[in-house]
């Protein structure tokens, strides 16, 4: 397909080489055309610019964005996307007052998902994913990463990766896969030692003879996973070829990021809990710090200090967490809401964080999150709105028209 998109009101992160990422104080700037042209050839950028500098061009499809704005389609890094069923119950049990450990004895949490999935077959899981796939398609996202961890027996970790990998196969979506067996302890086992031993005997050999991931994950929390237990889980997935990506600090400083660093993980994610000596551990390293604000929303916890970060001349992520039990939304625009809200971030610095940053995060940063010539043509076209600001400005407003991804013409949003 050969798209031209003429009269764009602006185009919004456009780099004329790709670049690592964005950090620090140079995340405020998001560099951007005014009255733009966009050219869409084969499935990538072939040329942007000013309309007066427009070349002539014959295209199979013109479109006019009169009074509207184009960006690269976000990349959300970290998801769930693959679950048997939603968990409202629980949220009706934490409207309450439970906690989730008494959640939890009544049969919540994420060996709740768990037991749903195990008794769900492979088509079936499929047909549910990619109800969410098409989704936030919608919502403007173009490449996702989607984790394992709702299987926690052999056979349904590697039935949850192939659902993930078929999601990459029969949608537009981009797709990574993370293997994250270690995500809780099975009730039918009274040694966590002994499902760990499973982990790095069987379920890491059985992936990899696969190729059902490129990534290895490990919840590196109190009452999950020691950082010992990370670690011991990272470095065994590395010699199968899995490069790290550690949910850390989510309920607790708990050792993950430093574990994440260690390991030369690509991201550590999460990030509710941060002190002095663990942004210190990030700097200087090639580890992604990757904020997930829905989680932090939805369960009530503080916000990760974002500001801090950046001021530490960090890069931040933002992704989404789409899960069942603790980040029911996909929408990356809220991402940016929240970024702005409760962490403080200006839509500069939320915009880079969930386009460039989350592509440096699933290692797509040559090929995707910004407006780059021989980039995939990942874009969307927003509907008639005043600035990129508007976007997190109006939480919860639908601002998308139309999306483009992989230089086809998906259609109109409704």
């Amino acid at each position: 397909m050969d798209i031209l998109i003429k009269n764009i009101k602006e185009l919004v992160q456009v780099r004329e080489t790709p670049v690592k990422w964005i950090a620090g104080k140079d995340m405020a700037e998001l560099p951007t055309i005014s009255n733009a042209f966009l050219h869409l050839k084969n499935g990538l950028i072939a040329n942007y610019g000013s309309m007066a500098d427009l070349p002539a061009i014959t295209t199979q499809e013109t479109i006019d964005a009169t009074d509207r704005l184009v960006l690269p389609s976000f990349v959300d890094s970290h998801t769930h996307l693959v679950f048997a069923a939603s968990r409202e119950e629980e949220f009706v049990y934490k409207i309450k007052g439970m906690s989730y450990e008494e959640i939890a004895a009544k049969g919540g949490g994420i060996l709740n998902s768990a037991a749903k999935l195990q008794l769900m077959s492979e088509d079936e899981l499929f047909e549910k994913a990619l109800v969410r796939a098409e989704e936030i398609i919608g919502f403007g996202t173009g490449a996702v990463e989607i984790k394992s961890g709702y299987g926690l027996t052999t056979k349904d970790e590697l039935k949850m990766l192939r659902v993930a990998k078929r999601i990459g196969q029969e949608t537009p979506l981009t797709v990574k896969t993370t293997f994250l067996g270690a995500h809780a302890v099975p009730k039918s086992y009274a040694k966590k030692s002994d499902y760990i031993d499973l982990i790095i005997k069987e379920m890491i050999p059985a992936v990899a003879e696969e190729k059902l991931a490129e990534y290895i994950d490990a919840f590196c929390e109190k009452g999950f996973f020691t950082p010992d237990e990370t670690e011991l889980i990272m470095e065994e997935g590395k010699k199968y070829g899995l490069k790290p990506k550690i949910h850390a600090n989510q309920l607790s400083i708990s050792g993950g990021v430093q574990v994440g660093v260690k390991t030369n993980a690509i991201s550590v994610d999460h990030l509710e809990a941060m002190g002095e000596a663990e942004i210190k551990a990030l700097q200087g390293s090639d580890t992604m710090p990757t904020l997930l604000p829905g989680a932090a929303f939805y369960l009530g916890t503080s916000f990760p200090p974002a500001r801090d970060m950046m001021n530490a001349g960090l890069p931040l992520a933002l992704a989404t967490d789409y899960n069942p039990g603790s980040a029911p939304c996909g929408k990356m625009a809220f991402m940016l809401s929240l970024a702005c809200i409760k962490m403080k971030m200006t839509p500069e610095e939320a915009i880079n964080a969930a386009t460039l940053n989350t592509a440096y995060a699933m290692e797509l940063g040559q090929t995707h999150g910004s407006i780059t010539k021989g980039k995939v043509a990942n874009v969307f076209i927003t509907k008639k709105i005043p600035s990129y600001a508007y976007i997190p400005y109006a939480f919860g407003a639908d601002v998308i028209d139309q999306v483009i991804l992989n230089g086809e013409n998906i259609g109109k949003i409704h």
